[in-house]
């Protein structure tokens, strides 16, 4: 899958921010999608599959990023092992935070195109087309990837932007809760992400496009995970806190 999008440069500090970032309608993946991508599973709940994948992440979780020149051309793979599961199932006030243009190829589980080209005469290598997907962040969707495989809040929100250890380590869905209804907690977590940009409202507005493209990502995927939809309502009440605190203080 090639993922590709342009990122203009920050040009100011001072924007409007809404409240909550709302959430897409929940979409479950298409039966159709799954029954072409692995026809002994047409008949096992999506949950059930999602949960199954989860330990051979890294097995699938190999990306590479390349040129844009070479982003739409196929590529050809060995042969090792191929059967029916290896082919394919605004806040616009913020600004974003990355000024070139830049893509990645991919591999996921996504429905095959009928043409899919046959294996070479010897069924040693396989041409693998790229299916092209434009998102408005590319960077943001490597960490939607990570999440995809590993199921890491912690990684989630580390990526966005500095937290405590001891608040990131062993961090579950129970604790984003919980931390999402206790007013101190999220006072706390916000005063140390004011001190940690040294109440600096750009590097702060810089967060908060963090987490925006990252909801822009999973809105634009129709991408429907509790867990995570979670985790980034807890990342921008920590960052709209932040703020917050850091134009008290001017």
């Amino acid at each position: 899958m090639h993922v590709h999008g342009h990122h203009m440069p920050m040009s100011s500090p001072n924007v409007q921010l809404p409240r909550n970032l709302a959430r897409p309608p929940f979409a479950e993946v298409s039966r159709d999608s799954i029954m072409a991508a692995a026809p002994e599973l047409a008949s096992v709940p999506a949950e059930y599959i999602r949960r199954g994948l989860r330990p051979k992440a890294n097995q699938h979780l190999k990306p590479s990023q390349v040129p844009d020149a070479d982003l739409h051309t196929p590529f050809t793979i060995a042969l090792v092992y191929f059967r029916a599961s290896t082919r394919g199932p605004t806040t616009a006030d913020l600004p974003n935070t990355c000024s070139s243009r830049i893509g990645f190829k991919i591999p996921i589980l996504q429905r095959a195109p009928d043409d899919l080209p046959a294996s070479s005469p010897g069924g040693s290598t396989i041409t693998l087309p790229v299916l092209p997907l434009t998102l408005p962040s590319p960077a943001a969707f490597s960490i939607l990837h990570q999440f995809m495989y590993h199921h890491r809040l912690d990684s989630v929100l580390q990526a966005l932007f500095p937290l405590p250890s001891a608040f990131l380590h062993n961090l579950s869905h129970q604790t984003v809760q919980s931390t999402l209804a206790s007013g101190t907690m999220l006072h706390q977590l916000s005063t140390y992400v004011c001190s940690s940009a040294s109440s600096n409202l750009a590097t702060l507005t810089t967060h908060a496009a963090h987490v925006k493209e990252l909801w822009q990502d999973m809105v634009a995927l129709g991408l429907h995970d509790p867990e995570l939809w979670d985790t980034v309502d807890l990342a921008w009440e920590i960052v709209l806190g932040a703020l917050n605190l850091a134009a008290a203080q001017r």
